[in-house]
């Protein structure tokens, strides 16, 4: 599937996006979850940052796919999952 990007202005603790999209007249619905994790302390090591990200990624509701891990800030992260589609 091609992908289009579109820009989200803020994150907030927890998202839901949906996009209405025409795909060769057809309308379909597209559903996005942006997760913020939060670091435990300002002075986590890398190690246990990954741990994090890992530990969110493997818990994660099995109905949605990861899609993105965003770049992170010295407090957090945003981590983008997407909607499986049944067809």
């Amino acid at each position: 599937m091609k992908e289009v990007v579109v820009q989200i202005p803020t994150y907030e603790s927890e998202q839901n996006i949906e996009i209405d999209v025409r795909i060769n007249g057809k309308k379909r619905t597209i559903k996005y979850r942006v997760e913020i994790v939060e670091w435990e302390s300002d002075d986590s090591e890398t190690i246990d940052k990954v741990s994090t990200i890992k530990q969110v990624i493997k818990e994660h509701d099995r109905d949605w796919r990861l899609i993105q891990i965003g770049v992170p800030t010295e407090k957090n992260i945003p981590i983008m999952f997407q909607k499986k589609v049944s067809e």
